[in-house]
């Protein structure tokens, strides 16, 4: 044994160390000050696979990376041999690998993984628990600590440190380990997002038997979404999301630490704020008391780099973290620095001040590796996890204390309850919030009996969300109103995302407590997919997020007194979800009299490019849960197919990111051609879609086909950047996109209003509608060529009417003249026509006044966003092509405006305005 090794030796007597895994953890940290007493070396087990026993090299080696499944399989084994070890799966993702969490902890706590169950749940919920058992449960309650990584795919180093961490979790017999085990239960996912880890390392392995062959992008990370997929939390429209939520609602474990890469050398969150404000101020000091012992302790070791508080501000509610601070848990994560894959080599640490948040900063450069990685995350997650073992009861007290606090919110800071009332003509929108409410475990009731209240009459039959349960506090940052005040630091995500709104149903906010003592009982849907049923089922046009079956479908052409027109019939097998009150009738009953026709179903392609993948992906997850057929292609597809009509009724191009003309020319047409596609040494490339060459876009062959597609009669759908496709590229005249001045709108809930009383696309909507929009990423449009009224939209109900006196309806007055009447004569000679008027586009939303704009987050320079043109639909030839300012399609929160796109399908062929008179009469 050498001099450095016999000297760890006597630093930590109760390991017998693993001299060759040790010798290499020094051989690949690049730096001294990288390596830590907590980590510089590996124990020795007779019995249990180290990661070099598994995988033939040890964790933080240069230039190699693990496969999910292989991670996965390593903790299985550790399970197999260790009593010490627990593991369960956590669900399987969009594409079918597996996500699992593995439980560590002393042999006897493992024994008794389902007994600490049941007293963090006893523990969680205080309306089943008096003070005095709290306290005798408080002192033998073990808190549960979960760890997570690759959440984002190509952060590759938390997969890798999570292994070795397990291993040394299940072996070590080191005082501080010794402890962990002990006093509290440490749960390990070492990917989150299996589906993106295993395309990355195919691509990272792949350039290194390749050096000299240029990277394949990474064009998708996860089946929907890439880096979006830490922005689910609050609908959990992902599989990553459903299952983190489902573990955390089985375990109810204390913290939930998240571990990502991005900034040097290792960020421990706290956030800048503005902090949510329905956190319970005890979470927030935590966050704090946790972060500034491991900053001081790491500081004490000479590591440099270590630092909290100015890298994000803790607002928005879509983190995956969420699952814990909704729940009265801690939510944390880690940012470590990237090895780039698992390169070594010298990087650019960029400017890192001293600052009073970050006392030791990094240097400009670093010799950097993912081995450094590893050794600087897994000394800070020691750290936390023993200063949460060792201070168990202080921090399950607190948990114990912030359940009970949510008990009481509604008589201490309120509200009451949330209320959603049942004449809600939009039931499925209604079902559909209230069941992703119930997905976080929150309870929803409905009332047995009428109650008067302050705030209201409320019937029978009333859904409501009574807020004296220990999720209280969650459904706050769900329901509530946010508001972003915009001096506070710049916003890290979205500052509003109201549901109520955004789903457009009406959620009263109840704060008298009467409503909390009236009879109720506590009511559960039967979950989105819980099987079909044959039904008669009537759908009258009440803007509901609402798709029909292919088989017997079947539409009102004209009304009657039960049934209005466009109401939609289908004899069908319908999720149960969709059968909602008032709307299935028995067979028969309500074809008396009513001229139905036939309703065909839509030949729908929704298209991507090869450059972002990202924000198509939610569209294409919300046509997916509501059983929408479509073909996903790619904009390949519209340039190399000169006849769109005979395969697409409807063209739907959702946001994506760049500008008019990187969506047209797409990646350079340089170099080979560059396939994504699986091949034998790439087995994960390719998943939603393929190519032999991803190179190219639309190009003008494709914006010509898209031209042609529209005058023959298409319906082209363009949301957000896409619209400028056609607009900058002329199949549109008379829209043009502005450029803000002022304009601050950073992701947040804006009201429109209907600008349109005939237009299909808006048939069941009222007068106003709650939108996503992003002025950041999302375009403004106007109408026209200019001119101060331009500004504010134009065209649409305005036309006609100059500026002057009255409303817009009311005649104008020209002073200083009376009233003439021209009379024709006999002889009078008749000029001809000017010809057909080409179509002025037709604008349907707009959105509102400057005192009306705001619902929810933060808005600055409102005059350049109200009035303008939200919803625009353009006659072309025979067809429309209809363009989105705000983003109908954005993390499942926007249901409310689905059927905006759903009108606009379903009613493509009766999409033209009714005839207009011209100026003379005629």
């Amino acid at each position: 044994m050498n001099v450095a090794l016999a000297l760890l030796a006597l630093a930590a007597p109760q390991d017998r160390i693993d001299e060759a895994y040790t010798a290499k953890i020094l051989e690949y940290t690049t730096e001294e000050f990288f390596l830590t007493d907590l980590v510089d070396h590996l124990p020795a087990s007779d019995t249990v696979p180290t990661p070099f026993d598994y995988l033939g090299h040890i964790v933080g080696a240069p230039n190699v990376l693990t496969y999910s499944s292989v991670a996965n399989e390593y903790l299985y084994k550790l399970a197999e041999v260790s009593p010490r070890v627990h593991i369960e799966r956590l669900g399987m993702s969009e594409e079918g690998r597996e996500m699992v969490v593995a439980f560590i902890s002393s042999e006897e706590n493992i024994a008794n993984l389902d007994r600490y169950k049941k007293i963090n749940a006893k523990l969680g919920d205080p309306r089943k628990t008096t003070d005095e058992e709290a306290e005798e449960l408080i002192e033998i309650a073990l808190p549960m600590y979960w760890l997570t990584g690759g959440m984002h795919a190509p952060e590759t180093g938390p997969p890798e440190m999570l292994m070795e961490l397990a291993y040394r979790l299940a072996v070590s017999e080191r005082e501080n380990i010794q402890d962990i085990r002990n006093n509290s239960i440490v749960m390990i996912t070492p990917v989150l997002d299996v589906d993106g880890r295993d395309r990355v390392v195919d691509i990272y392995m792949d350039r290194k038997r390749n050096p000299d062959k240029p990277a394949t992008p990474l064009v998708y990370w996860g089946k929907y979404v890439a880096h979006d997929d830490n922005r689910d939390a609050m609908l959990l429209s992902l599989e990553l999301s459903k299952g983190i939520t489902r573990k955390w609602l089985e375990y109810k474990p204390l913290v939930f630490h998240d571990l990502h890469e991005a900034s040097n050398y290792l960020y421990i969150s706290t956030g800048t704020g503005p902090y949510n404000p329905w956190l319970d101020p005890i979470v927030i000091d935590e966050w704090h008391e946790l972060a500034y012992n491991e900053v001081g302790q790491l500081t004490k070791r000479g590591v440099p780099g270590v630092w909290t508080h100015d890298f994000y501000d803790g607002w928005a509610a879509s983190y995956g973290f969420t699952v814990a601070h909704g729940h009265n848990g801690i939510g944390r994560f880690y940012e470590t620095f990237s090895a780039g894959g698992a390169d070594t080599g010298v990087r650019n640490s960029g400017s890192n001040t001293r600052a009073w948040f970050r006392p030791n900063p990094a240097f400009p450069k670093v010799r950097w590796s993912i081995r450094n990685s590893t050794n600087i995350m897994q000394s800070g997650v020691l750290l936390g996890l023993h200063k949460v073992a060792t201070e168990r009861r202080k921090f399950m007290r607190n948990f114990w204390l912030k359940s009970k606090r949510s008990v009481e919110k509604p008589y201490k800071e309120g509200p009451a309850a949330y209320v959603f009332p049942p004449e809600e003509e939009r039931k499925i929108n209604q079902r559909l919030l209230l069941e992703s409410l119930q997905a976080h475990g929150i309870e929803t009731y409905q009332l047995k009996e009428d109650v008067t209240t302050e705030d209201g009459e409320f019937k029978s039959g009333t859904f409501l969300v009574p807020m004296n349960q220990p999720y209280s506090r969650l459904v706050d940052m769900l329901l509530d109103k946010q508001y972003y005040n915009p001096n506070d630091p710049r916003s890290y995500d979205d500052t509003g995302w109201q549901l109520g709104p955004l789903f457009n149903v009406e959620v009263q906010r109840i704060t008298d407590t009467v409503i909390l003592d009236a009879s109720m009982s506590e009511f559960r849907f039967g979950f989105w997919h819980s099987g079909p049923r044959l039904q008669t089922f009537v759908l009258p046009p009440t803007a509901d997020a609402f798709w029909p079956s292919k088989s017997t479908v079947t539409m009102a052409i004209s009304g009657s007194e039960d049934v209005p027109e466009g109401s939609i019939f289908a004899v069908t097998e319908y999720r149960d979800h969709f059968i909602s009150n008032g709307f299935t009738r028995k067979s028969g009953e309500i074809f008396s009299g009513l001229d139905i026709g036939p309703l065909s179903l839509p030949r729908i392609a929704l298209v991507h490019t090869w450059t972002s993948t990202q924000d198509e992906g939610w569209a294409r997850i919300a046509l997916d849960n509501f059983g929408i057929e479509y073909d996903y292609v790619s904009v390949h597809e519209l340039r190399d197919n000169d006849d769109l009509n005979a395969k697409y009724d409807v063209i739907l191009m959702p946001q994506t990111r760049g500008s008019g003309l990187s969506i047209v020319t797409g990646r350079p047409m340089v170099g080979d051609p560059i396939p994504w596609k699986p091949t034998t040494m790439m087995p994960n490339l390719g998943g939603p879609d393929t190519s032999d060459d991803i190179r190219g876009g639309i190009e003008l062959e494709g914006v010509i086909n898209l031209r042609n597609f529209v005058q023959n009669g298409g319906l082209l759908v363009c949301i957000g950047n896409m619209a400028r496709v056609p607009i900058e590229f002329g199949i549109v005249s008379d829209v043009t996109i502005q450029r803000p001045n002022e304009l601050n709108a950073p992701g947040g809930v804006y009201l429109t209003e209907r600008a349109d009383d005939d237009s299909k696309v808006l048939s069941g909507f009222d007068d106003t509608l709650a939108v996503y929009f992003n002025a950041n990423s999302l375009p403004v449009f106007s109408i026209g060529g200019g001119g101060f009224g331009r500004r504010f939209g134009g065209g649409g109900a305005s036309r006609g009417r100059v500026s002057g006196r009255g409303s817009l309806t009311d005649p104008d007055v020209v002073q200083g003249r009376g009233k003439y009447v021209p009379e024709a004569k006999e002889g009078d000679s008749e000029r001809p026509g000017p010809g057909p008027r080409p179509t002025a586009p037709r604008v349907l939303l707009r959105f509102a006044a400057e005192k009306d704009l705001l619902v929810a987050g933060m808005l600055v320079g409102a005059d350049e966003l109200a009035g303008k043109p939200a919803l625009i639909d353009c006659k072309v030839g025979e067809g429309h092509v209809l363009l989105f300012s705000f983003n109908p399609f954005w993390r499942g929160q926007t249901v409310g405006s689905y059927p905006l796109f759903f009108n606009a399908a379903l009613f493509r062929d009766q999409l033209d305005p009714a005839p207009v008179e011209d100026d003379d009469g005629a």
